[in-house]
């Protein structure tokens, strides 16, 4: 079993981005196969239970209220609606239900709320997750006695890059939240997006960042730019596919125990890719229609690839 390490030096993270290819996905897929079933996959269902107006200026999110990208603003889910869809998740054969609402940080009165759903959630025999903003350690605590297995907070890019995407919060406002989840008792949910107009030392920082913290995600989504008419970064180049699948085998070398999501961005990839990343290490999707504002593959679609890989899923 590969040694969990907290200590990665920048040099060599930088070291693996420059690896022959076929050498990573061989020293990647070794590490995955010592820790997990390499034919198994976990599947969520991600909801958006809060829609738009966010305070927010994250340059790649058609959720902001500074970005005219014609998303129509929605009001807070009613309890009832989201256990409606969550029970339809289950019926398709998911696992884990993520509840996300466009928050720069939820009122007490909002969590309460929220706190309603979870619970509803759990009655079904499902694994919750919610992403909802900043949060105190306090209010995480709320969230853990409510009976929340994971709370995600992408630190979505690097802290040199990071001022570039966002102008309303600090890195470190994102690295305080992971703290009072994981200090909490809370699964933590944290990766980034590829495709904001990082560098390879970005990657790099940013993967640095989540495989030194005291302990690691548990989950790490890697996301491919969705670009969004009408957001700054519309028009962002898109990374190339091996540029992709390499992040995605780094991240699952550095954090040998993690789960890596593949996320957004998929409806761009091929059969092919997605089934390479699977070889790199990734473990995780997310099923349904629409991930929060942004398409996603369907279900069917899944279900064909994963038939075609020998995937089952858990």
């Amino acid at each position: 079993m590969t040694q969990l390490r907290h200590d990665w030096q920048i040099k060599e993270v930088l070291a693996l981005f420059k690896m022959p290819f076929n050498d990573l996905l061989f020293e990647s897929h070794t590490i995955h196969r010592q820790n997990f079933d390499p034919n198994k996959v976990q599947v969520s269902s991600l909801l958006s239970i809060k829609t738009g107006a966010c305070p927010e200026d994250c340059a790649y999110c058609s959720q902001s209220a500074r970005h005219d990208s014609g998303l129509k603003r929605e009001k807070l889910m009613r309890v009832e609606q989201v256990k409606n869809a969550a029970k339809k998740a289950k019926e398709l054969g998911s696992e884990r239900f993520c509840m996300g609402a466009a928050w720069r940080n939820p009122t007490d009165k909002s969590l309460d709320i929220v706190i309603d759903m979870i619970k509803e959630v759990k009655t079904l025999g499902m694994e919750s997750c919610a992403t909802l903003g900043m949060l105190t350690y306090k209010q995480a605590k709320r969230l853990k006695n409510a009976g929340l297995d994971y709370y995600n907070h992408n630190i979505d890019t690097s802290k040199e890059h990071y001022k570039n995407v966002i102008s309303t919060r600090e890195f470190q406002d994102r690295l305080d939240t992971i703290e009072h989840v994981q200090n909490a008792g809370i699964n933590v949910c944290s990766g980034g997006i590829l495709g904001l107009g990082e560098s390879v030392e970005d990657r790099a920082s940013m993967l640095q960042t989540l495989a030194n913290m005291a302990k690691h995600p548990n989950s790490v989504p890697i996301n491919l730019l969705v670009p969004v008419q009408g957001t700054p970064f519309a028009n962002m180049e898109k990374p190339s596919d091996i540029d992709f699948i390499r992040t995605v085998a780094i991240a699952r070398i550095l954090m040998p125990q993690s789960v890596v999501r593949l996320s957004a961005g998929r409806t761009d990839m091929s059969d092919a890719m997605q089934a390479i990343c699977f070889f790199a290490g990734a473990n995780s999707v997310f099923y349904g229609d629409e991930l929060l504002t942004t398409p996603n593959v369907v279900q069917t679609k899944d279900e064909d690839l994963f038939r075609g890989l020998g995937i089952n899923m858990r």
